[in-house]
């Protein structure tokens, strides 16, 4: 079931440049900056109430988010929402016939998360995200 809109997540070529946008724009610094290296991303998350903005910047060419940024360039990236249990929702989305990007849960950022296949989704790329 899900609680919340968790994060919006946008893809930058540069995320020291974006994180100046967005600080400009809102007035708020990131207030957590990570490296995920199995994502192959470099995240910053703005706290905007009781949302996120995480923008992501490759650190692999051959990276999601690389292949993203040269297909469409930045922008909205992926919406994050958070579950109870991303394995059980997984399993009920397939169920009912939705594409998965990832049949199991697996660490990310945000906590426990797996993807929806964006062909499902109306082209919205979805993160489903269970804090640990």
């Amino acid at each position: 079931m899900i609680k919340r809109v968790d994060h919006v997540s946008i893809a930058v070529s540069n995320l020291d440049e974006g994180l100046k946008t967005y600080e400009n724009l809102l007035g708020i610094k990131a207030s957590h900056v990570e490296t995920v290296a199995d994502q192959g991303i470099k995240a910053a998350m703005i706290v905007v109430g009781d949302v996120e903005i995480e923008l992501i910047e490759p650190i692999s060419p051959d990276s999601g988010v690389a292949k993203f940024l040269e297909k469409k360039g930045e922008g909205v990236h992926h919406i994050c929402f958070e579950v109870d249990d991303v394995d059980q929702e997984l399993e009920s989305l397939a169920a009912k016939g939705v594409d998965l990007i990832d049949k199991q849960g697996r660490k990310g950022l945000a906590g426990k998360i797996g993807f929806l296949h964006p062909r499902s989704t109306n082209g919205v790329l979805i993160e489903l995200a269970q804090k640990l």
